[in-house]
């Protein structure tokens, strides 16, 4: 895994850099943010920032929610000002993401409650949700949790059953409490700039990354060590905390399509989209063949549609 290799290497560059490790992560840090400045609003919720696009000033209400290692730049690149055209958008980034604050205890669960008030408080009324990838898992809790405050579901490769695989290598190194404070920032400061974007690059396949993509979604904000330590223990808890979910699935009584792309090796059909969609009443797959993880992105036609499927089918019920 290169995510093994890379943590050897650049623990043994961090031995020989010393304490150069913290001033070089924040140095970094800082240049991504100055790079990267707030392009949305500030909502606070009981203290909690919360920063967001709001696109669009017409239609119904829908919220986009990003997945990990991501921001709203991720779903802000080319489907946000698509749908913006018949839609009001929210895009929040999750807390710790972006520009939103770390959020304690921030389990999928709290993390919908979190942007569902502050979406609300926002001004969306009863949006539709879709959420991409971890996003989905947090946009399923919303309306497992939350069901009274959205009208529609929108899960675009999504995790939403336990599965087999271990935690990846990453999450393993990261996770733990020592990870947290000694490997975070040993890849925060040395990860190479080239390899970062190779890393961005392979969640694409089997497709190609849109020219134009990394440059907008900032990868350097995702490695800054606060996030990247956000991102870790949310992954390496996403699996209890949607296995306390699943038995609400048939209680669900929404507009639901699922949108998945057949090629997808880091949320797999088989094991995700199909049953979640048997699992729900009336529910909708559809699926993409040959395409992978980043439907928001390659398949920006055919989210749109799911979209506007969904909202048409609140609008006749």
């Amino acid at each position: 895994m290169i995510w093994k290799r890379l943590a050897a290497s650049i623990a043994l560059i961090a031995l020989a850099l010393g304490g150069a490790t913290w001033s070089v992560a924040s140095w970094r840090a800082s240049r991504a943010e100055a790079a990267y400045p707030p392009d949305g609003i500030f909502v606070e919720i009981d203290g909690q920032r919360v920063h967001m696009v709001v696109m669009g000033d017409q239609g119904p209400d829908l919220v986009l929610i990003h997945g990990a290692s991501g921001s709203a730049r991720a779903l802000t690149f080319d489907l946000a000002p698509e749908l913006a055209k018949r839609y009001r958008v929210f895009v929040p980034d999750r807390p710790g993401f972006g520009w939103s604050d770390p959020l304690e205890g921030d389990t999928i669960t709290a993390q919908a409650e979190l942007l569902q008030r502050a979406v609300a408080e926002a001004g969306a009324r009863d949006p539709i949700v879709l959420g991409h990838s971890y996003g989905g898992a947090v946009a399923i809790a919303w309306a497992v949790t939350r069901p009274d405050t959205l009208s529609g579901l929108v899960p675009v490769a999504a995790p939403s059953q336990t599965w087999d695989d271990p935690l990846p290598t990453l999450y393993q190194i990261t996770s733990p409490a020592l990870g947290q404070a000694i490997a975070v920032p040993l890849i925060s400061a040395w990860t190479p700039p080239d390899l970062l974007r190779s890393e961005v690059a392979s969640v694409f396949e089997p497709q190609e990354m849109p020219a134009g993509y990394a440059e907008w979604f900032g990868p350097a904000m995702t490695l800054r060590a606060q996030t990247m330590r956000v991102n870790a223990r949310q992954r390496a808890s996403l699996k209890s905390e949607i296995a306390a979910l699943m038995p609400n699935y048939p209680a669900l009584d929404l507009p639901v399509i699922s949108l998945h792309g057949s090629a997808d090796t880091i949320v797999g059909e088989q094991i995700h989209a199909i049953p979640f969609t048997r699992q729900v009443p009336g529910a909708e797959l559809v699926s993409l063949p040959g395409l992978g993880h980043m439907l928001p992105q390659v398949a920006l036609e055919e989210t749109v549609d799911a979209v506007d499927r969904v909202a048409a089918r609140i609008e006749n019920d």
